[in-house]
């Protein structure tokens, strides 16, 4: 979607809208409160972070705006939970259908806003489309009753909607983490509202527009340009039955306690530092390409994205070079060029958080292999290689957000399954070896959510996904998110 069409979206949506005029080196956030009445209204910006320039902006709504939005929402939820499942499905798969005529223009848009290379932008879109296929085909499966012998005439548990979820989500993955929390949702009868990241309103905009043309009714599926403490309120305030939330360990301890405060359903994908595990037994060129392959995914701003590389004493020096070599091989620049592989990343203030990173690293002693800054524009942190990380620096510590890869070298499997379970995160991990049943041996120790053997973790509608740990609360994706938001009644019949 071009400028204009999220500027006339926006102007739909009777949000007050206004263009910037290009500026370099601004915050992505709320830069200001405006005064309107009694109530101050903040202005997010869309800012592109290879130019730097700001693309548009945008009111948040008043307290008067976002109350009306919920009601429509809980008059829609009325109706939409006693929509047959199968009328449901419906536009969901319409959903899917929308979103690949459209590919090319959402992901252009993700990529302005956010920095992704475009190509995988397309990706992402047609990751969305595929998502809705998937529960178009088998959401009424997932929710049919299921019956139960027991003494009573009948008895069988249902799986019914439980009202408005509110979804928080992260800019990473602007179109994907919304779908896979938004279209299990409306699936099983309930209607969402988003509450999307400040630096991509203008993305919040149109997939709120994609569930229009795919025909699902007013209300089913809202936009709420708001800030952070707004979204709060809408759950002590009780105006919201549920909430799915997609982003960092604060925002997850922030949510989990106004959401526990209120006894809320909840589910929370939180922060990841996976470890990937090279045996000495590996394939170790094919381990060591596929795991630059697994950092640089959305230059490294991944919470799935291999973080800490473990690797045995035997493999480390073969594995070091294969990785190398396939960073350099990968083109950093214009996201829009789709022979690019690594973009800039999203924000200012998320490259000078790497900086401080490798920093840390280097003056506790760690080598590093950096590679060149592209350009001057745009916000670029080179992909970097600490060799030989220890315990105490900041790379393995703390989650890394970016393109910069630690390597630790251990010398048998306890040290390895030690070093990845070495962290409070829990959220995917990878291990490489030629013989399967000594890596599924050691999967069964990993404290993650998610296991890869000889691959890099990704997600798939097929299968659940989440963590454990400080990595979250609950499962998204497959029948067991589709169930996360429902009410799973028992219904026991006697005569």
């Amino acid at each position: 979607m071009k400028k204009k069409a999220a500027k006339k979206q926006a102007s739909k949506n009777k949000r007050t809208t206004k263009k910037a005029s290009p500026k370099k080196g601004v915050k992505t956030m709320k830069t200001k409160a405006i005064k309107s009445g009694k109530t101050e209204r903040s202005v997010i910006r869309s800012v592109n972070p290879y130019t730097e320039q700001v693309m548009n902006e945008f009111m948040t709504m008043s307290p008067a705006e976002v109350r009306a939005i919920m009601a429509r929402s809980r008059e829609a939820f009325a109706g939409w939970r006693d929509t047959p499942v199968i009328e449901r499905l419906s536009p969901v798969k319409k959903l899917g259908e929308v979103l690949r005529q459209e590919k090319r223009n959402y992901a252009e848009l993700i990529t302005r806003e956010m920095g992704k290379p475009v190509k995988d932008a397309m990706a992402e879109v047609e990751k969305s489309a595929t998502l809705c296929d998937y529960y178009a085909a088998n959401a009424e499966r997932f929710l049919a009753p299921e019956m139960v012998a027991t003494e009573a005439q009948k008895s069988y548990v249902a799986f019914e909607p439980l009202g408005i979820v509110l979804a928080v989500e992260p800019w990473n993955f602007p179109f994907w983490q919304v779908f896979r929390a938004a279209v299990p949702s409306v699936s099983a009868g309930n209607v969402v509202v988003l509450k999307h990241a400040s630096n991509v309103p203008m993305t919040a905009l149109a997939i709120e527009d994609a569930f229009k043309k795919a025909g699902f009714p007013d209300g089913v599926f809202k936009t709420l340009l708001i800030e952070p403490a707004a979204a709060m309120k809408l759950i002590d305030d009780d105006l919201v039955d549920a909430v799915a939330l997609t982003g960092s360990n604060r925002a997850g301890e922030a949510i989990g306690a106004h959401a526990g405060g209120k006894i809320k359903k909840l589910v929370l994908e939180l922060g990841g530092s996976d470890p990937f595990i090279v045996l000495d037994d590996a394939d170790v060129e094919k381990a060591g390409r596929t795991a630059a392959n697994s950092r640089m995914v959305n230059s490294g701003q991944s919470c799935i994205a291999a973080k800490r590389f473990i690797v045995m004493e035997s493999a480390a020096e073969e594995f070091t070079k294969h990785f190398i070599a396939r960073l350099r091989e990968m083109k950093i620049g214009d996201p829009l060029d789709e022979t690019t592989d690594i973009g800039p990343v999203a924000r200012k203030d998320i490259r000078d958080g790497l900086k401080a990173q490798l920093r840390d690293a280097k003056l506790k002693g760690a080598k590093t292999v950096e590679l060149p800054q592209p350009l001057s524009k745009g916000w670029f942190f080179a992909p970097a290689v600490v060799l030989k990380a220890t315990p105490n620096m900041k790379v393995l510590t703390d989650e890394v957000f970016g393109p910069i890869a630690p390597i630790v070298v251990v010398k048998n499997e306890d040290e390895a399954i030690a070093a990845a379970n070495n962290t409070e995160y829990g959220l995917g991990a990878a291990i490489w070896s030629k013989d399967t049943a000594r890596a599924e041996r050691l999967a069964k120790r990993i404290e993650s959510g998610f296991v890869a053997i000889n691959d890099m973790v990704r997600s798939d509608p097929r299968l659940p996904f989440g963590g454990v740990k400080k990595s979250g609360v609950g499962r998204e994706l497959s029948h067991f998110g589709l169930r996360e938001f429902v009410n799973i009644k028992t219904v026991v019949v006697k005569e």
